[in-house]
């Protein structure tokens, strides 16, 4: 059988006297969309920011396509994490969509989408500006070419976001609640970016508040809770017939 394109194994994270994961085991097929739900706090983020290459983990491994991702192995069989340069270039395969859009407020759409490219790819100008514009075209802002961040609503900044995330063609997008800071008329327009990009075979994990998304788009769909997977399961029997008290719990508080 085929590996997983994605496999985090038993990943551990403590800040200070928090242990915010305790031991998360998650895997992805290739094309597959699971979306993560939970409470605040509940270590959703921080696992997506471990996939990312963000920051290390404590404890456990991570790998794409069954190879080990973040770290190098010593000579003794320890391992140790990569220097920024080489975590650099494996970053390029894992896209990542924030919360904030974290664009850059000099820039135009344009350049904040090829800057990926000639600084990451070592693209030319040229080649990094037709690139770009296809995807940008690809996301619903083609004709957005040359207005900068201040001048586009909260939605369209984010599908700018999500067009640098896949420009450099990553094998995996993570998102990260990317719907949380719009306003609510504005989120339809992202969510049927992501929908689209899930149809077209895009393998993601999404954080999200958004049921009915989870619900029509996912995969599989997991409950966090404390700094576990607590429950997990296709969408139809999650939403409607969940097992443990804590998932039923917490889908009573959003429906």
């Amino acid at each position: 059988m085929n590996r997983p394109v994605l496999e985090a194994l038993n990943l551990h994270r403590t800040y200070g006297d928090t242990e915010v994961l305790k031991g998360v085991d998650l895997s992805l097929d290739r094309g597959e969309v699971k979306a993560l739900l939970g409470p605040s706090g509940s270590g959703k983020s921080t696992i997506l920011r471990l996939i990312a290459l963000l920051e290390p983990a404590d404890e456990g491994e991570i790998l794409l396509n069954g190879k080990q991702v973040g770290v190098t192995t010593n000579t003794n069989g320890t391992t140790r994490p990569l220097r920024e340069a080489q975590l650099a270039k494996q970053r390029r395969d894992i896209g990542m969509v924030f919360q904030r859009f974290n664009l850059f407020a000099h820039l135009d759409v344009l350049h904040n989408v090829t800057l990926a490219l000639t600084e990451v790819a070592g693209m030319s100008k040229k080649e990094a500006a037709e690139t770009a514009a296809v995807m940008l075209e690809r996301v619903g802002m083609g004709h957005r070419l040359k207005h900068y961040p201040s001048e586009l609503s909260g939605g369209q900044q984010q599908r700018v976001a999500i067009a640098r995330a896949l420009v450099l063609n990553p094998t995996v997008m993570l998102f990260d609640e990317p719907t949380s800071a719009l306003d609510p008329e504005l989120v339809g327009e992202v969510l049927a970016v992501m929908e689209k990009l899930a149809d077209e075979g895009m393998t993601m994990v999404v954080v999200t508040h958004e049921t009915r998304f989870a619900r029509r788009v996912a995969d599989e769909v997991a409950l966090f809770d404390h700094g576990r997977i607590i429950e997990s399961g296709e969408p139809s029997a999650f939403f409607d017939d969940p097992q443990h008290p804590r998932t039923r719990q917490f889908l009573s508080h959003l429906h």
